[in-house]
């Protein structure tokens, strides 16, 4: 159901506010570029440190921006399942195309209690359900059986996958058929996730360079793989220098400097090192986003 070059788009805040006006910006670039999804309110979105008012409001914005352009997967996750719930409830009323759902954080639940998790929001909400497998984050790895149960929940249609391994990719795609959308959770694993099948990424790259994640989707779909090839190793560099901190204070430092948003984090995220702040500005030169 969901495929291609999906940005996990960042909140942008001015003056510790949520900055609606360039978040309506960044989305009218995205789609100028060729994304083909937005995701409010996931990791890069800085979720976890929202309040449940400006968590609805920031995916109410992007659908009003989107106005069905393209789909809006909103980021609807936690750790507790009643409030997961509510977030998704809020999300289909107010007309979002699906809800992206981390795996519970920090409880370490088991894998029966993950399905059951998922599997009562999925059965409540009537909305597309993607969920997202961020072992590093969350300290618990959704295992490619789980998925493979969870698949078999109609309207639990994909997942984002950020576990690392290729061979997890692999075996979800291979346990779940071709239906099932395999997006890749790591801009880096994109190209070799879709050579095993996956459907392609909700990318934090394509915050600032959309129109090459697209392009190496498309590319890799038409057979072109020289061009894909290419299109990866051009953006390798880059994604390097946007994880040289934790996500998404880097990515948030680099739409600054295109003059896109304030560089505002919250804490406990904070702005980079000094150091770590030339080699992105570096590495955005060499890219051609800013002279």
């Amino acid at each position: 159901m969901f495929s291609g070059a999906i940005v996990a788009i960042v909140t942008p805040f001015k003056n510790g506010k949520v900055d609606e006006e360039a978040l309506r910006k960044l989305i009218e670039f995205q789609i100028a570029n060729g994304t083909d999804g937005i995701v409010p309110c996931g990791t890069t979105g800085e979720s976890s440190t929202l309040s449940h008012e400006e968590h609805d409001r920031v995916i109410e914005i992007a659908i009003d921006a989107v106005k069905k352009r393209v789909p809006v997967i909103a980021g609807t996750g936690s750790n507790s399942t009643d409030e997961a719930l509510r977030l998704t409830k809020h999300a289909y009323e107010a007309g979002a195309d699906g809800a992206l759902m981390v795996c519970p954080y920090y409880n370490r639940p088991t894998q029966e209690g993950l399905y059951q998790h998922f599997k009562i929001i999925a059965e409540t909400v009537p909305i597309p359900i993607v969920p997202y497998n961020i072992p590093g984050r969350t300290g618990i790895n959704l295992l490619p059986e789980t998925v493979a149960k969870l698949a078999k929940i109609s309207n639990i249609v994909g997942i984002k996958e950020a576990s690392g391994s290729l061979k997890q990719m692999h075996d979800i795609i291979a346990l779940c058929g071709t239906e099932f959308s395999v997006l890749s959770g790591d801009d880096f694993f994109t190209l070799p996730l879709l050579m095993f099948g996956g459907k392609g990424v909700i990318s934090v790259i394509s915050n600032i360079a959309p129109a090459d994640m697209a392009a190496m989707i498309d590319a890799s779909a038409a057979g072109d793989m020289t061009r894909a090839k290419q299109l990866h190793y051009k953006m390798v560099p880059l994604i390097d220098m946007l994880f040289i901190e934790t996500n998404p204070v880097p990515v948030k430092a680099a739409l600054s400097m295109m003059g896109k948003i304030s560089y505002e984090v919250r804490l406990p995220m904070y702005k980079m090192t000094d150091g770590n702040y030339e080699k992105l500005k570096s590495a955005m030169k060499n890219y051609g986003l800013i002279s």
